[in-house]
């Protein structure tokens, strides 16, 4: 099956067409900057603009900055706080004329790791850590997904929220070197161990292709995998979910 995979950022809304039988990206990669600010009407005409570059009028799957329960924005990440409260998926569909189905986008990059990518064929939990902006989180057992997990959030024990104490944007911000940031970074995921005992632990976004300048300073006993579809992930993720939404309605 084809879908239109879409992964809003928060500097980019990025998408292509992706077959949902192998993970691949079947059309081009489009990305367009993410609008400021980042409202309900400004995201769904990129979208929209996503979806007509594509020449696109099927099923569209999209991964979003956001704890989505039975289809409603519970939070906002990186995007305006007017999505609070708002049915996403009913809302993209009608500014795109098209069937959309929007979930977390930890999750759904998850989704994809799982499916095609780090996790595939693992028993048991495996925990997903996106590392960008924040700490995204996507929590499976057996390959089934506890959704909105948003364990970025939690303190730490120098009582610092993780997120703001080892994401890559604070490693960046604080100019700090890989093995002092990868000491903090252990530090979030030895919390993580002690909550869920994984039996993988994988590792996205850009700071996980640098995985071999800070593996040193991980001590947790699960081991410790980058993730393999990086950027491309939220797309694919996306559609899956879309995929597997149409399969239910079906069913």
């Amino acid at each position: 099956m084809k879908i239109l995979g879409i992964d809003v950022g928060g500097s980019g809304i990025k998408g292509s067409v992706i077959e949902t039988e192998t993970g691949e990206l079947t059309g081009e990669r489009v990305r367009i900057a993410a609008p400021r600010p980042a409202t309900p009407e400004t995201v769904g005409v990129t979208i929209r603009a996503l979806a007509e570059q594509h020449h696109w009028t099927g099923p569209i799957g999209i991964g979003f900055p956001a704890a989505i329960q039975h289809g409603v924005a519970r939070t906002a990440a990186n995007i305006d706080a007017s999505f609070i409260g708002l049915p996403v998926g009913e809302y993209f569909s009608k500014q795109t004329g098209c069937p959309a189905y929007v979930a977390n986008d930890a999750d759904v990059a998850g989704l994809a790791e799982i499916r095609f990518g780090a996790g595939r064929g693992v028993a048991g939990v495996v925990l997903i850590v996106t590392i960008g902006t924040g700490l995204g989180t996507a929590l499976f057992s057996d390959g089934h997904l506890l959704p909105n997990t948003e364990l970025g959030h939690i303190l730490l024990d120098n009582g610092q929220e993780a997120e703001r104490y080892a994401s890559e944007a604070v490693r960046d911000a604080q100019n700090l070197k890989w093995t002092d940031w990868g000491n903090r970074l252990n530090r979030y995921l030895l919390a993580m161990e002690k909550l869920f005992w994984p039996d993988l632990i994988i590792l996205g976004g850009g700071a996980s292709k640098k995985l071999s300048k800070f593996a040193e300073k991980i001590s947790v006993q699960a081991p410790v995998a980058p993730a393999q579809f990086l950027n491309q992930a939220g797309m694919i993720g996306a559609a899956l979910f879309a995929e597997e939404r149409l399969r239910a309605s079906i069913a």
